[in-house]
This record gives structure tokens, sequence and C-alpha cells, in this order.
């Protein structure tokens, strides 16, 4: 049986990106077996980054195409993308740098329209730095979703069997709670319940936090849950879905944790972030559902700190290399799902 091709963009490199890539693709060499990694990346930025953690430079292998790449234990393959950034300093913020990030991705996501890549690993972005080199997207996921053109997609964080969906990701606050629609969180929904099947767990239970404290406590502290998202769980639960909700946070996501629940939809970025890394910090993952490839990443940042001091642990990396060499044949179920839900068009 083939194994699948990943696209592993290398991200911000005046951060940790090319460090924890080299640790990964050198330092576990069993990967080899599960896929078939390519980075999309920087030739001199990839080298320093083996330096730095005292590899052999000469490891790094420019290819022109993926159907170059050998997959060979001990190399790593590159395509360069772009001009070289081997002038960007390691630990500053980079408008080339964040360009660079950018041009990653987007050749990723070209490799994988064209059916050159069966999945997108992606190393940490810093957003000011692309943001500073004239790419103005919240983060990955809404950069993703624009590039394959999808209207219905979440982000999602997980760690082993559990799963945290987001109903929103990169706004403000209040910008949140005007998100939090009926349409957004039937949509979600539709994709939670896509993705249980995919994984050939159709009776899966599926948690929905509630947005305000206490769930709303009968409309005391607001009245998003019983307009928004009960009736939303009603229709869900009518259709077939096994999903119940909303509950309240503080309830629900202590229970998850404790395996009561695997399948968890939130409503906002910390209310899904917070505990999650409290708890799992280097464990976890973060999926985009809803894309026509399965896209894994790091769930840290650039961590500019301590970059090129060859510390990054690069756990994390490792585990989206895998996730996302488990989730690739199964993964057209969900996108078929996705692709025929309404949803609002992410914008730059």
């Amino acid at each position: 049986m083939s194994i699948p091709t990943l696209a592993l963009t290398l991200g911000d490199v005046a951060g940790i990106g090319p460090e924890i890539t080299a640790k990964s693709l050198l330092g576990h060499r069993e990967l080899r077996a599960e896929c078939r990694p390519i980075v999309v990346g920087d030739e001199a930025a990839m080298r320093t980054g083996v330096l730095n953690v005292g590899g052999d430079p000469d490891t790094v292998r420019v290819i022109r195409s993926v159907q170059e790449a050998t997959n060979q234990p001990g190399t790593i393959e590159l395509l360069q993308t772009g001009p070289s950034l081997a002038d960007v300093r390691l630990g500053e913020l980079s408008p080339a740098a964040g360009d660079g990030a950018y041009r990653y991705v987007v050749e990723a996501c070209r490799l994988a329209r064209e059916g050159l890549v069966d999945g997108i690993v992606t190393a940490p972005l810093n957003k000011a730095a692309m943001h500073a080199g004239g790419h103005n997207w919240p983060g990955h996921t809404e950069l993703l979703a624009h590039e394959f053109g999808v209207k219905n997609f979440s982000l999602v964080l997980s760690a082993g069997d559990l799963y945290f969906f987001h109903l929103t990701t990169h706004v403000s606050l209040r910008r949140a709670i005007e998100d939090v629609t009926p349409e957004r969180t039937a949509n979600v929904i539709d994709l939670v319940n896509a993705f249980t099947r995919a994984l050939g767990r159709p009776e899966e239970p599926i948690g929905l936090a509630g947005l305000n404290p206490h769930a709303g406590e009968n409309r005391l502290f607001g009245d998003e849950d019983a307009d928004i998202l009960a009736p939303a769980v009603e229709a869900a639960r009518a259709a077939g879905v096994n999903i119940s909700g909303p509950l309240p946070a503080d309830a629900l996501i202590p229970a998850a944790v404790k395996g009561k629940w695997n399948m968890v939809i939130v409503c906002y970025h910390d209310q899904g972030h917070a505990p999650f890394k409290a708890v799992y910090g280097d464990d976890g993952v973060n999926i985009t559902v809803g894309l026509p490839v399965v896209r894994v990443s790091v769930d840290h940042g650039t961590a500019f700190d301590i970059a090129g001091k060859g510390v990054a642990r690069e756990a994390s990396l490792v585990l989206s290399l895998r996730r996302a060499a488990q989730l690739a044949p199964g993964w057209d179920h969900v996108w078929r799902t996705a692709s025929t839900s309404q949803g609002v068009a992410p914008q730059p």
C-alpha cells in the first residue's frame, strides 16, 4: 500500500520551524514508513536549521518536483519556493520571512490542488510578520480556506481521540459573539458529523459548549444559547446527529478531558485553546476540517525567543506528520460533506 505524500511548509524561518523540521525528519526515521514528507520552503534556512540542531547541512537535498523525492531516511528533500532567505536574522520579526511563510502555504495548496500531495503539514508562522510582508490573513486556517475556495471549515484541536472544533477562531471576542450564527453552528455540526463518520464512528456523541456562562442559565446571562445554539442542536438531533447542548463549558470541557466526550464544539478561540493547551501542550495538533485535503499543524508558535538555540521540541510536528498520514486516506468523505454545506466565504 502506498503511503501519503505530505507537503511540509517551513513556516516563519526566523523562528523554530527549520529546527523542528530538522529534528523531525532526521531524528525520526520511522516516519518514512508512514509518509513521504517534502519540505516546501527555503534551502538556506533549512540548512541553518540542521546546523543549529547539530546535524549535517548536506542532508538537505533540493528537488525540482515532487516526483523527484526518494523519501530516503537521513535526508531532507526540499522544494525551494521563492528567493533565498539567507539574510533573515533568527529571532527577529521579518517581513521577508512573513512573506516566505505565506508563499510556502500557497505553494503547498497548489501542489494539493494538482493532486501531487495528499496532505499539508504546517510549521508555525508569525501573523505579525506575515502582515508586515503584505498578506493580511488572520492565520493559517483562513489562508488555507481562501486558497481552496471553501466556505465551511473549522479549526480543530486534537490530542489522541479528543477533538475540539471551533465555531469562530481568530477574531475579537466581540466579533466572535456576532459570528456565532444559526448557519455557522449548523455548518460546524455538519462538519463534526462528517468527521465522525470518516473515522468510522457515526454514533459518536458530540457536545456543544454554551457561549455564555452556564450556557446562559435560562437567559439570565444572555440569549444566544437559547436563541441560536439550542435550535441548531434540536435540528441536528432531528436529523439523526448524536449531539447534546448547549452545555456549560466549565462542565463540558473537564468532562471531555476525562474521557466522557471525544467530539466537542466550542464557540470561540480561547474557550477551546486555553484549556486544551494547558492540559495537552506539545501532545496536541491543529487540524483544519473542511478542506479538500487534510491539513495538520503544530499547536504552538514560532518561539522567536529560543530560535537558533537548538532546544525547540519537535514532538508536536512529529505528531502532526503522523496524524496527517493517518487521516489522509479517509479524508474524501469529510470533504464531500463540507463542500455541500453553506457558509460565509473567508475574507482577507
